[in-house]
């Protein structure tokens, strides 16, 4: 039996064996893990003043507690894993595109490589609207809801914020979703148009599980730009259709 080398990717996957294609899924998968341990790593040279920055909203780290001894360094961990995700996204993305395109026809290639410029720029979106406008938002409501002094803890400040920013920044590649679900034909921009009554339904529960308050302004603060990505969602399927010719 002639052995498979599988340090570089098969111009035709079908012809690779079950454990070929789990070896290669592995060590894309090792690649990915491993980026994001550097860029976490190396964030934590400007963790410090992501943290400063991300407590703008509530008047700079003065006005937060901090109540355990473990507590300043997991929140620093926190928000350099946050911005290590970020800076690793394209890598990690590379490593998906690269497993599945070698069983690709050069015209999905080239329409699925210039995804990862784009989902970055969507993961960025999400993050600066979320920071923006739902802190700005929210933070006053759950700060004054009732007529009680609170005083912010560190840690559970940070949670909050940085799984904000994360959850709405992974809503925000729903386009891109789309996209790649529709060049498989797994999903047609016809279907889209007419389910959008469904849709509007799951993005309504959708911001109101992403949403940290419960109030309908909040909730409609993330329903509209969730909706506008669900259009642009159909736009994208229509051009990702695939092409006979391709």
């Amino acid at each position: 039996m002639t052995k498979i080398d599988t340090s570089t990717p098969l111009t035709d996957a079908s012809a690779m064996p079950v454990g070929a294609h789990i070896e290669e899924l592995r060590k894309r998968i090792l690649i990915a893990l491993l980026a994001l341990v550097v860029t976490t790593v190396a964030s934590f040279a400007f963790a410090e003043k992501g943290i400063e920055y991300l407590a703008i909203p509530v008047g700079g780290v003065e006005n937060l507690i901090s109540l355990e001894v473990t507590e300043n360094v997991g929140v620093y961990m926190r928000v350099a894993l946050l911005s290590g995700f970020i800076l690793a996204l394209p890598v990690m993305l590379y490593q998906i595109l690269a497993f599945v395109l070698p069983g690709l026809k050069p015209a999905e290639k080239r329409s699925l490589l210039l995804a990862i410029p784009a989902a970055v720029l969507l993961f960025a979106s999400g993050v600066l609207f979320a920071y923006f406008v739902m802190l700005p938002a929210a933070l006053p409501f759950l700060i004054s809801f009732i007529t009680v002094k609170t005083t912010l803890r560190l840690s559970s400040y940070f949670e909050f914020v940085t799984s904000l920013l994360f959850w709405i920044g992974l809503s925000f590649e729903m386009p891109l979703a789309v996209y790649v679900l529709a060049r498989f034909g797994l999903v047609k921009a016809s279907h889209l148009l007419r389910g959008w009554r469904y849709a509007l339904v799951i993005i309504a529960i959708l911001a109101a599980v992403i949403t940290p308050t419960p109030d309908p302004v909040n909730m409609g603060l993330l329903m509209v730009p969730l909706f506008l990505l669900y259009l642009l969602s159909i736009l994208f399927a229509h051009l990702a259709r695939p092409s006979k010719n391709s």
